[in-house]
């Protein structure tokens, strides 16, 4: 019954018009989006407004959510699943927002993302518009933590998100783990595609392989090509030539 609902009110969003004025925010803070092929650009769209109007956005901090931040962080988020579903973000209910860094109770030091067990993103709007002005330096807070949101969908931050078909989870694992070992090693190459936070936990490495996925792809598909090419077959698109 819920999943019908949920469907039913997402076909009610998708029929809403596009807001004109969030073209705009697009044009001057995602990069990405100027890049899209045309084809995809309408598909994008669509989801990006769904996404917009179905998740609860919350300003934290003293910070009010308008919508430039509600159309940018979207779209971070939209970026992920343009050749998945959004049903991917099902268990995510709200996206708190902070202007900048902020503290968490149990952590120590400030933060700058952080995606929560219960359904929740916390980011700071100031690391999102950082991650978006360079594009290709394989750091981007938003696609980090929305990357953990997807590895949560199937019940655990384990690093391994629910994938296309079961027959693909044995290949994943064994190029996944391996990948996961050499950056622990501090081998050459890993290191020059990913950031070593990448070695906290299986989960931390998915989440950092798909910042570099996404903002790095050649790199990555010059020196880890099984790795690119598990992350392709899993999020749709192929970044390193554009698509």
């Amino acid at each position: 019954m819920l999943g019908l609902l949920r469907a039913l009110k997402r076909r009610h969003l998708l029929r809403r018009p596009f807001p004109p004025e969030w073209l705009g925010h697009l044009e001057r803070h995602v990069p990405f989006y100027r890049e899209l092929p045309e084809a995809l650009r309408q598909s994008f769209l669509d989801k990006l407004k769904v996404f917009a109007w179905e998740k609860e956005f919350i300003g934290a901090g003293g910070f009010t959510i308008s919508d430039e931040v509600r159309a940018v962080v979207s779209a971070t988020a939209v970026r992920l699943v343009l050749y998945l579903d959004l049903s991917y973000y099902d268990r995510l209910r709200e996206i708190i927002v902070y202007p900048d860094a902020f503290r968490i109770p149990d952590r120590t030091g400030v933060v700058l993302g952080e995606a929560k067990n219960w359904g929740s993103v916390i980011l700071s709007w100031e690391a999102v518009l950082a991650g978006l002005r360079d594009p290709h330096d394989g750091h981007a807070t938003a696609t980090h933590e929305f990357a953990h949101a997807l590895d949560r969908e199937d019940g655990a931050f384990d690093g391994t998100p629910r994938l296309r078909q079961y027959s693909h989870y044995r290949a994943w694992a064994s190029v996944m783990d391996g990948h996961f070992q050499r950056l622990r090693q501090g081998r050459r190459l890993e290191l020059q595609v990913m950031d070593e936070y990448g070695t906290v936990n299986e989960a931390e490495f998915f989440a950092v392989a798909t910042e570099s996925f996404f903002e790095k792809p050649r790199q990555m598909k010059e020196k880890t090509p099984d790795l690119y090419e598990e992350l392709k077959r899993f999020y749709g698109g192929d970044p390193a030539t554009g698509g």
